[in-house]
């Protein structure tokens, strides 16, 4: 028997999933262990957690990285993890308000600002994270980086009250939702998976004509998303292009005149499509 064939049977590995059991290597578990002993790891479990996992790997030998491993110097990083992302999540998990007090760009404090925690993001450009909130007292969406609250704390509402905020929130992010149309050029119907997961950050439908052999993607974003989609389009290039939607396609002309421009190319000798 093959040692090695439980690890490609896919009848093991799905009633694994269906009982919710998680198969872990030794090499994972030392690995485990090695990192649970780094500072950060007190901030991104509880007290609890930490306790329980240690003492499951207990037994488990320790990978020894001090001789085996070098790293050479490198420009300074910011940290992925925010110590408060857990207590956000849980916050939002209660669907309960918070107090907050934030730092502006001119470097001003906002004090006791209540609100409503709706979402994180992470930002993959500016390696932060945002929170989303709502302002009960402007009734608005907020959008705030991490590192600029300078103090947080629970404010309870009641299960009418988040109900309520949560319907305000999706009226207003209904209010600001964009559509486009996009047409997968034919020749490239055999790339449709790239150009998908180009898109996978977005609400999207896929449809199909079996008559032209041809694919359309509709889009559905927010209006602040919008240089986000064409950064994905010009990207694509001549994969795609734009069927449905005046912005796009204006912001996409001016960005075509703008590049032609650079060789020399007006809009007299541009070729009509």
């Amino acid at each position: 028997m093959n040692p090695f064939e439980k690890i490609f049977n896919y009848q093991v590995m799905s009633r694994l999933h269906e009982t919710g059991t998680l198969a872990v290597t030794s090499h994972e578990r030392t690995w485990l262990k090695a990192m649970l002993e780094h500072p950060a790891s007190e901030q991104a479990f509880t007290p609890e957690t930490l306790e329980k996992l240690q003492s499951m790997l207990e037994g488990d030998p320790a990978l020894e990285m001090k001789e085996g491993f070098g790293e050479k110097a490198k420009s300074r990083e910011q940290q992925v993890y925010h110590p408060l992302l857990r207590p956000l999540r849980r916050l939002m998990a209660r669907k309960s308000g918070i107090l907050i007090n934030h730092r502006i760009r001119d470097g001003r404090i906002f004090e006791e600002q209540p609100g409503f925690p709706f979402k994180l993001e992470y930002s993959m450009v500016k390696r932060e994270w945002y929170l989303i909130w709502y302002h009960l007292r402007h009734r608005a969406l907020m959008n705030t980086r991490l590192q600029h609250i300078v103090e947080l704390a629970e404010q309870p509402v009641s299960g009418e009250e988040a109900a309520a905020i949560e319907a305000d929130i999706n009226r207003m992010l209904e209010g600001r939702k964009e559509s486009a149309v996009i047409e997968v050029v034919r020749e490239y119907n055999n790339e449709l998976s790239r150009i998908l997961y180009a898109f996978s950050c977005f609400e999207k439908q896929v449809g199909y004509d079996a008559v032209a052999d041809r694919y359309t993607i509709r889009l559905t974003f927010l209006g602040d998303e919008s240089e986000y989609v064409l950064s994905k389009l010009r990207f694509l290039g001549k994969r795609v292009r734009v069927v449905e939607g005046d912005k796009l396609k204006r912001r996409m002309r001016e960005s075509a005149a703008k590049a032609l421009s650079r060789y020399g190319v007006t809009e007299e000798q541009q070729v009509a499509p």
